[in-house]
């Protein structure tokens, strides 16, 4: 499909760069045991604890209930990172089939970790293995330097030069991951997703494209990325909050102007942006939207524009907002039901 003359109330597909769709049921869960008072705890105390209660049916439900979401919102495209350690095994598979069956692109990976000792890191690099050899779109992933074992990164660095892929992890998201970029240096690739970089210097050695989530960033206050500072190219991502990347680009906008005055709409839009050069066959999926022009001056400060029409590899998926594959009541009443599972799970858990 020829893009090039959009018309002023169209853009091209938007693409999340970096999503954790098992969080979608995670809005209203039980209150952790206690207040967390670092990054680390509420690492510990919220979704290390949310995904160790996941099974696949909840996933699947979760995944159909973000991909639903992110279609309405105009996003054509979730590069997924997932984790689930008491359901490992076809957790991938149930991703993205949820994301085919709304009619959204996805890539999908695994975040390999040894939290849960050597043999849960093993499943964690089956998982990625399994379903990069069955042909399907994605990644290798990893969770975060600092819960993996040198082996366990060279393990996953050997797996994705072997499919020919990158690799999706965070980096330097909080002062637990400080030092990572010496960890990394020899091992990431241009291919790399460098999800967050909140703490990494500013002239580290590290190859990938640095994936920056302003409002995640904010609500676990880890600090402010700045990657205008970065050399390298920069994506929006949410880290599980949705997938309205036109949210994600005003609050991206908003924290850099809070930062540096001089700070304009067209940088973050140059973010949001850049989900094009991960996943380029967005490019060819069109957004008609309820109102234009789609200029990013005018969508920084106008909040209440909505997709009308989403197109995606030459099918409608939503027409007049409602979503044409799916029942969209049906997901969010299946979905609540699985919201209700989970949460006697983590009601119950010590």
């Amino acid at each position: 499909m020829d893009l090039t003359d959009l018309r002023p109330n169209e853009t091209r597909g938007l693409v999340c760069a970096h999503h954790h769709l098992y969080s979608s049921l995670a809005r209203g869960m039980p209150a952790p045991p206690r207040t967390p008072s670092s990054f680390r705890e509420i690492l510990e105390l919220v979704w290390w604890r949310l995904d160790q209660a996941l099974d696949l049916e909840m996933l699947e439900w979760s995944a159909k209930l973000g991909a639903l979401e992110a279609i309405e919102s105009g996003t054509t495209a979730i590069i997924d990172h997932h984790e689930s350690p008491n359901a490992i095994e076809g957790s991938l598979d149930v991703i993205a089939s949820a994301c085919a069956e709304i009619g959204i692109r996805s890539v999908c990976s695994y975040g390999v970790t040894d939290r849960h000792g050597p043999e849960g890191a093993v499943k964690g690099l089956e998982e990625n293995a399994r379903f990069l050899a069955s042909g399907k779109q994605g990644m290798v992933g990893i969770h975060a330097a600092f819960t993996c074992e040198n082996e366990t990164l060279v393990a996953a660095t050997e797996m994705a030069d072997h499919f020919g892929v990158g690799v999706h992890i965070h980096v330097a998201e909080g002062v637990d991951d400080l030092d990572v970029e010496h960890r990394l240096e020899d091992l990431s690739q241009d291919n790399w997703l460098l999800v967050h970089g909140v703490q990494l210097p500013d002239h580290h050695k590290l190859r990938g494209t640095i994936i920056h989530n302003p409002r995640s960033n904010m609500n676990n206050s880890v600090g402010y990325a700045a990657p205008q500072r970065f050399h390298q190219p920069v994506a929006l991502g949410t880290d599980g909050i949705g997938a309205a990347m036109l949210d994600e680009f005003r609050v991206a906008y908003a924290r850099a102007r809070e930062h540096d005055i001089a700070a304009t709409p067209e940088t973050a839009w140059q973010w949001l942006e850049g989900g094009y050069q991960l996943v380029p066959e967005a490019l060819q999926d069109r957004v008609i939207w309820s109102e234009g022009p789609m200029d990013p001056w005018r969508l920084a400060f106008h909040t209440n524009i909505r997709p009308t029409s989403v197109e995606i590899n030459g099918e409608i998926v939503l027409n007049n907002g409602v979503a044409t594959r799916v029942d969209a009541e049906e997901v969010r009443v299946k979905a609540a039901e699985q919201a209700k599972r989970l949460f006697t799970k983590l009601d119950d858990m010590p």
